[in-house]
């Protein structure tokens, strides 16, 4: 049951963050020069150190799975890193910064797309801890600020 509530509470939160994403967010980056529209949306991931949380018993309960925290915890630090040198990369104007972008993009993408289905099949919602709020409230943002980087980034390419 909780698993079931965890589950909802995420979908309700990326259905809410999308309609802010579609009413308030593309409207204000869609005016924005890609580059500039980029930062503040990956600037959101060099947060995911936070991810580390993960690995520390009190915060999640101590006999919560590795199969879940240990790659959900060093994903994270890796999208963080990762971030952080594309924001650079974009502020200083460096000629492989839209490249940097993408593989944040993907790897970030990814270690979300592995972590939700190992935490479904390994923990149950009440091992989280005080971590709930991030797979509740946090993740549905990064997935939808992934979405509208991926939009960013294809998007501007063609046009």
């Amino acid at each position: 049951m909780e698993n079931l509530i965890l589950i909802s509470s995420m979908i309700f939160g990326v259905i809410n963050y999308g309609l802010i994403a579609k009413w308030y967010v593309i409207p204000a980056l869609d005016k924005w020069a890609r580059e500039t529209a980029l930062v503040p949306l990956i600037l959101l991931h060099c947060f995911r150190y936070q991810g580390l949380e993960f690995l520390v018993p009190g915060v999640v309960a101590p006999d919560i799975s590795p199969a879940f925290t240990i790659p959900t915890a060093y994903g994270d630090l890796l999208t963080a890193l990762l971030g952080l040198i594309a924001v650079i990369a974009l502020r200083a104007r460096w000629s492989m910064a839209l490249l940097l972008v993408w593989v944040f993009n993907i790897v970030g993408t990814l270690d979300l797309l592995n972590a939700l289905p190992q935490a479904l099949l390994n923990i149950h919602a009440g091992q989280l801890g005080g971590s709930y709020y991030v797979a509740a409230v946090v993740v549905p943002a990064l997935l939808v600020s992934h979405f509208l980087i991926f939009r960013l980034l294809v998007r501007r390419a063609e046009g």
